[in-house]
């Protein structure tokens, strides 16, 4: 009796595993269309890591700043040639329903820090809100 109680918590423990690592999964799929669209200049693949009202917030020239994600990567990005950078997911951490990842994106003069927030809206994962950082080397 004792090991179908073992071998039930073990089957539920596995299981609630396994549904954590597919989120974990889903989420790195999100940010990697936001890289992998950014580096290949490919505004349909980035804008797939978004949720419609997404915002970007940053301290830029003019100070603090807050924008539409989605309209302002579409304004600003234009079809050409890959970009001279390297990308890496450098942390994700999931609880329920939210996320957060910290990326690098790595130019040869300059390093951006990206801290994504996500949300599971409507069984996807999407970006609801990017603060950034420009380090220069």
């Amino acid at each position: 009796m004792i090991s179908k109680h073992i071998l039930l918590f073990v089957s539920v423990l596995a299981f609630g595993t396994a549904q954590a690592q597919s989120d974990y999964q889903l989420v790195e799929q999100t940010v990697n269309y936001y890289l992998d669209g950014g580096t290949n200049n490919d505004f349909e693949t980035l804008k797939k890591a978004f949720h419609e009202t997404a915002t970007m917030k940053f301290i830029g020239k003019e100070g603090y700043t807050e924008v539409n994600a989605i309209e302002f990567f579409q304004k600003g990005m234009k079809p050409g040639p890959k970009q001279n950078r390297k990308t890496r997911i450098a942390d994700i951490t999931i609880a329920g329903n939210a996320a957060n990842a910290r990326l690098e994106i790595d130019y040869p003069d300059f390093t951006f820090i990206d801290f994504m927030n996500l949300l599971k809206v409507d069984g996807e994962w999407k970006i609801v809100n990017k603060i950034f950082y420009r380090k220069v080397e």
